[in-house]
């Protein structure tokens, strides 16, 4: 993959109808939480993400089966789970590997993993991962980036959060589904993610009820059962589709959506002009493209406020409205670096730490970007087709983490996308346009 890049020409008017993956985001941990389970469960509707990949390898190191008997039909087998040492090498390849640490103190009160990996936005500190488990008796020890964590017993606990942590009310749900007693979760989030987990719990036998004051309450139960599940349809794929429709002036339906999960996302849209139609149920989209978009203003935030992952895509969109937009980011604190490559296409972007003002411009220009994170590559596609001429986009690594083939579901749109393979000496060549030393694109692939 160190070799390859994806390509971007203007394509205006992306229009059709296109089916939606598994979300990424509730798939990850769910697949972790099948080690709570003895036998053979199966999950559908999941996507084949390189994270999700990922994730399987680190069950298979566990001693666990992971294979995929279709297209998006994973079986897993946890019978033969075998140790509670993950190699270093496979956690660090992304940051959702630490929620294998909840469901392994839970099966044998013991967990030995490394740091995690992922992506570069942000601290993103697990240390409220390491404090609720410490609540919950488990001794953790640090040596060279690497977590030593024992708990010869797990036992109930009352959590209050200081930040609504997704990654840490799963990992505690997870641990505290199996540990006796009644756990408490305050300030818990309650992303639509979560909740799919807390379905996939629910199902394996797990004691779970959401009070309120944003507060999830788990009684322990001595086992849980193999389940089989659909994981829901990413909200997150949606929004990316509904934005290359809008910037591009189209008009696209996606009967999956989960537009129940996307009210806040959709009423910006709303916002700036463009004319969605919302299906029975809360399920599914049809939007139609304004000619004049119109600037909007947002703040993200944990659920149900605007969410950080479409923040880079919907800031892409906002480059060319009409106004100024104000895009302020307070769940990462290093959520902008695509900031700089938006301007290398010709955006009116001024930006102060995780704040940005956004003067819209009549035209964008083809470049060559780089991506920093998986939703900035998102961002970057989308501004390419619309920007005039061709964009060329280094760190596709990010984009096949976070997406299961979207670029083929954007060229089925009319979206003219490709990823390119090229020698090494082509590939430095793009990577000096890139980082501004002079070389031609003509001289870059």
């Amino acid at each position: 993959m160190s070799n390859k890049y994806i390509q971007v020409e203007q394509s205006l008017n992306l229009r059709g109808q296109a089916s939606l993956n598994g979300a990424k985001n509730a798939t990850l941990p769910i697949i972790a939480s099948l080690i709570l389970t003895d036998g053979v469960s199966q999950l559908s509707n999941v996507p084949r993400s390189h994270d999700v990949m990922c994730m399987m390898e680190l069950l298979r190191n566990l001693g666990a089966r992971a294979d995929f008997i279709d297209e998006h039909t994973l079986e897993v087998d946890t019978s033969m789970l075998d140790t509670f040492c993950i190699d270093p090498a496979i956690m660090k390849k992304m940051r959702a590997s630490i929620l294998v640490m909840g469901p392994l103190l839970a099966r044998f009160g013991k967990a030995d993993v490394a740091l995690p990996g992922g992506c570069s936005i942000g601290a993103r500190p697990i240390n409220y991962h390491l404090e609720a488990f410490a609540s919950m008796g488990t001794q953790i020890t640090m040596q060279d980036d690497f977590l030593y964590a024992r708990a010869s017993s797990l036992k109930a606990s009352t959590i209050i959060m200081d930040y609504p942590s997704v990654g840490t009310t799963e990992n505690v749900m997870m641990a505290a589904a199996r540990t006796r007693g009644i756990t408490r979760i305050v300030n818990a989030a309650l992303e639509p993610e979560v909740l799919d987990l807390i379905a996939v719990l629910r199902a394996m036998g797990a004691n779970i009820t959401i009070r309120p004051a944003a507060t999830i309450e788990i009684e322990g139960v001595d086992e849980l059962k193999p389940v089989e599940y659909a994981i829901m349809y990413d909200r997150l794929e949606a929004g990316a589709l509904m934005l290359a429709a809008a910037i591009t002036g189209g008009d696209i339906y996606l009967p999956q959506a989960p537009a129940h999960a996307m009210e806040i996302f959709i009423l910006k849209l709303q916002q700036m002009g463009h004319a969605i139609e919302v299906g029975a149920h809360g399920v599914g989209v049809h939007l139609k493209a304004t000619t004049s978009p119109q600037a909007v203003s947002l703040k993200t935030g944990q659920y149900p406020g605007f969410p950080t992952d479409l923040q880079a895509p919907m800031m892409a969109a906002q480059c060319l409205a009409d106004g100024v937009s104000v895009i302020e980011e307070t769940v990462f604190e290093n959520r902008m670096l695509h900031v700089h490559e938006l301007v290398k296409m010709g955006a009116n972007i001024t930006s102060e730490h995780n704040r940005t003002i956004i003067k819209g411009v009549d035209q964008l220009r083809g470049a060559a970007v780089m991506a920093t994170d998986i939703r900035a590559s998102c961002a970057l596609v989308l501004a390419g087709f619309a920007a005039q001429g061709t964009t060329r986009m280094t760190g596709l690594h990010h984009w096949m983490r976070g997406y299961d083939s979207l670029e083929l579901t954007l060229q089925s749109l009319g979206g003219r996308i490709s990823i390119v393979d090229c020698q090494d000496a082509e590939y430095q060549a793009l990577l000096g346009q890139v980082n501004g030393s002079g070389v031609t694109a003509s001289q870059a692939c």
